[in-house]
């Protein structure tokens, strides 16, 4: 007897409806295959669906069993195929008489016959809304994922006998209440607040200018000058993730597996911090069958990397392209996919490999040779798409060690991102309808309409050019960060002194 479950295949962040056939014959030796280009995982769902059926009060038949996860042409991988697999050899047995009306049917099976938190739920959801199905039977674990979907009706499944009952309407499986985007509230994590850290005014302001108008930055000093204590700070000056930005940075995670069991959809901004032995593919994404690297992990967030010189060249010239495009293509055999890759770098690196040179206080040990090999490790084209560039000298014996009592700290990071808010709300409304969130990501064409220049800073563009040798890539950039520094102080028009706060952090490429 024949069954045919609905279930989705993922291809990168494309989700593609897969039908899952079954059929059991007695004619034949007994026998259970799974065609239809299956990965590993989908070959040991053998072994999970005959144990989770007998361990669920069901004799597995003695028959020859047939599976095929079409269209075949497609590659398959993932454990979700375990339930509908289930369902398809119950049904092809008489068990259980699936239902006319189409559902999808998806979830990784315990041996016991239970459900686990399975991966990629959130799209499975998304592609039900688009193929007009109405109900999906998921994992109670990883139900949340789909709650926030409008138009369809997601059933939190415990176990493949549950299940069963309910298609049997012996105990039926109450849907989950719709969940609004609005109501779902995350504290911003912050591992530091920005009146914690001591001195380092310059580098404060820095961050508060990246923040606001999306701007990645560079930072250089010495150890314990408190570089990563800076960006760990940054996501408590963030904003929230707007509607869409949540929408497309939770997709990520879903398909990534990186939604906790019970949770939902993400409005946090991701703060991706990799190790500088983080691979190529980890880092950009890639894979057989393409995975989301960090990049795409840090989608409308911010991507740490510290001691960038450590970090393999080939990886650090991968960065170029989805730095200054957005997103990042991978093409394979099998076809080619496509991730959103819109981050804000934040890196940080020691002057030279033992980290004092130019230190008053403490001896650089490393040659002249040593040094230029080190800072060689970072390109011209890599650097020259960073737009704020900052040094990070140790913190100031005065201020590092005061009288109880006489603590003087700067803002805290809720006044600043108030700040930060207000400017992003300028930017807001200067580019309803194009597409564009930040100052950072204007093109050429956003900056000429946006970012009139009066004579006099066109004077100072003009010296900077030939100081600081700045190219074409880097002036733009320097008229961005100009835009931001005006839109703190709310004002209409770039003024000179907006231009000479940016351009002293570009100065410090060439220094």
């Amino acid at each position: 007897m024949l069954a045919k479950i609905l279930s989705v295949a993922h291809f990168g962040l494309k989700t593609i409806p897969v039908e899952v056939e079954v059929n059991v014959a007695t004619i034949g030796f007994p026998s259970f295959s799974i065609i239809g280009l299956p990965n590993k995982e989908i070959e040991e769902a053998k072994e999970r669906v005959k144990t989770a059926l007998a361990n669920s009060g069901f004799a597995f038949p003695t028959a020859k069993i047939v599976v095929n996860l079409a269209p075949a042409d497609i590659p398959k991988e993932g454990s979700h195929y375990d339930l509908p697999i289930a369902l398809g050899i119950l049904h092809s047995i008489g068990a259980v008489v699936l239902p006319k009306e189409p559902s999808f049917y998806y979830g990784e099976l315990s041996l016991d016959g239970s459900l686990r938190h399975s991966k990629g739920v959130f799209l499975l959801g998304l592609a039900a809304k688009e193929e007009k199905i109405k109900n999906i039977f998921v994992p109670s674990l990883s139900a949340n994922e789909a709650v926030v979907i409008k138009g369809i009706n997601v059933f939190p499944v415990n176990s493949l006998k549950q299940l069963i009952n309910h298609i049997n309407g012996l105990d039926v499986i109450q849907k989950l209440e719709k969940i609004e985007a609005e109501e779902i509230l995350e504290e911003v994590p912050v591992d530091f607040d920005f009146e914690e850290i001591l001195g380092q005014e310059q580098a404060k302001r820095a961050l508060e200018i990246a923040a606001s108008g999306g701007h990645n930055l560079f930072m250089m000093g010495p150890p314990g000058s408190g570089k990563t204590m800076l960006a760990r700070a940054l996501p408590g000056i963030l904003p929230p993730l707007n509607e869409e930005e949540s929408l497309e940075v939770t997709k990520i995670y879903s398909l990534t597996g990186n939604i906790p069991p019970g949770g939902s959809l993400i409005k946090v901004r991701p703060f991706r911090s990799a190790h500088h032995t983080t691979s190529r593919v980890g880092l950009i994404g890639g894979g057989s069958d393409p995975h989301p690297g960090e990049i795409s992990l840090a989608h409308h967030g911010v991507l740490f990397l510290d001691e960038l010189p450590e970090f393999p060249r080939s990886s650090l010239e991968a960065l170029r392209q989805p730095m200054e495009d957005g997103t990042i293509n991978i093409s394979r055999s099998a076809g080619s996919s496509s991730f959103p890759a819109q981050f804000m770098l934040v890196a940080a690196a020691n002057p030279c490999p033992c980290g004092y040179l130019g230190e008053p206080k403490r001896e650089c040990k490393c040659s002249s040779r040593q040094v230029l090999r080190y800072q060689s490790r970072l390109s011209g084209p890599l650097m020259d798409r960073i737009d704020l560039h900052l040094n990070v000298p140790a913190v100031e014996t005065e201020k590092l060690i005061r009288p109880s009592g006489n603590q003087t700290a700067g803002d805290s990071s809720k006044i600043i991102r108030e700040r930060v808010l207000k400017a992003r709300m300028i930017q807001n409304k200067r580019f309803a309808g194009l597409g564009i969130q930040v100052n950072a990501k204007m093109r050429n064409k956003e900056v000429k309409k946006f970012c009139p220049l009066s004579p006099p800073v066109q004077l100072i563009l003009k010296q900077a050019i030939n100081s600081f040798r700045l190219s074409a890539r880097a002036y733009f950039r320097v008229i961005k960060v100009s835009r931001t520094i005006a839109d703190l102080e709310d004002k209409k028009d770039i003024e000179p002194q907006h231009v000479a706060e940016a351009l002293q952090y570009r100065a410090k490429v060439d220094e």
